[in-house]
């Protein structure tokens, strides 16, 4: 079982600014945290084609809940949670979630 910090992007005003910002300056931040076992991100677009209720989304794998909160904890997380003011004009829903395997075969 791993723990995921989930990070949904609202639509920035300036999703070209918002994109540069995020691969030069957000990713390598994130990417510091302490315990971070997999960094995942991208545009989301819904099924139906109608606009999806978030721009992108992020998701920050650590091995179990420990390692979660001492990553929470950290100076690095600090800095990345800081940054999200710079560039994410659209705002920003976050939570966790306990990811188990349920695929059989």
């Amino acid at each position: 079982m791993t723990i995921r910090l989930s990070v949904c992007y609202g639509q920035p005003a300036d999703p070209a600014a918002f994109d540069e910002y995020y691969a030069r300056v957000h990713i390598p931040l994130a990417n510091a945290i302490p315990g971070l076992q997999e960094f995942t991100w991208g545009p989301v677009a819904s099924l139906d084609g109608s606009a999806p209720p978030y721009y992108a989304v992020a998701n920050l794998f650590f091995a179990d809940a420990d390692a979660l909160k001492a990553g929470l904890q950290s100076a690095e997380m600090g800095a990345a949670a800081a940054d999200v003011a710079n560039f994410a004009d659209g705002g920003a829903t976050m939570f966790t979630q306990e990811e188990v395997s349920v695929r059989a075969g």
